[in-house]
């Protein structure tokens, strides 16, 4: 049983590398959006680490994820653990972000922001934390929860990312003038 559940990870091999492929790649563009964002008037550490780190760190969950789902486990629930632990740390982490947002004082979030920057991170993380506790039980639909978090997280770090470069020409179309 737990061989047949193993191979269940096989096909899933191609998706987890463009994913993780992807996510490790925008991880880079973002190190260059921080610093863009630094060289505006205005911009500090809090924003930063409310808005621009978080991108990041999502990006690396979508990284790690796959990285996970690729390796050669010699265990299910191993597996299930490893992604479980990076759900949860995921989730403590967002909700960290969202005390962040709401302390810091060069930016106001609008409804937008909070759903980009919070809701849907908690929902991607919450999600890999129960497609981990359910991998023992039922493996196969499990995978397509972790496949579907995974994608989450790396489409919430492309619109944050987005958000932050746009954000940022505006300001500093506003300060040229």
């Amino acid at each position: 049983m737990e061989q047949m559940a193993l191979s269940l990870l096989a096909p899933w091999g191609g998706f987890f590398v463009i994913v993780g492929t992807a996510a490790g790649a925008l991880t880079g563009l973002q190190f260059v959006v921080i610093v863009l964002s630094a060289e505006v008037e205005g911009g500090t550490e809090g924003a930063t680490s409310a808005f621009g780190t978080p991108t990041v760190v999502h990006f690396c969950a979508a990284l790690l994820v796959s990285a996970m789902l690729t390796a050669p486990w010699h265990s299910l629930p191993t597996a299930a653990l490893a992604l479980g632990a990076c759900g949860l740390a995921g989730f403590v982490y967002t909700l960290a972000v969202l005390r962040r947002a709401k302390r810091q004082r060069d930016y106001l979030p609008v409804l937008e922001d909070w759903i980009w920057h919070t809701a849907l991170p908690l929902i991607a993380y919450a999600a890999l934390v129960g497609a981990a506790i359910a991998l023992r039980i039922d493996p196969a639909p499990s995978l397509f929860v972790v496949g579907a978090s995974s994608l989450l997280l790396l489409f919430i770090g492309i619109h944050n990312a987005w958000d932050s470069v746009t954000y940022v020409a505006q300001r500093r179309r506003k300060r040229e003038r």
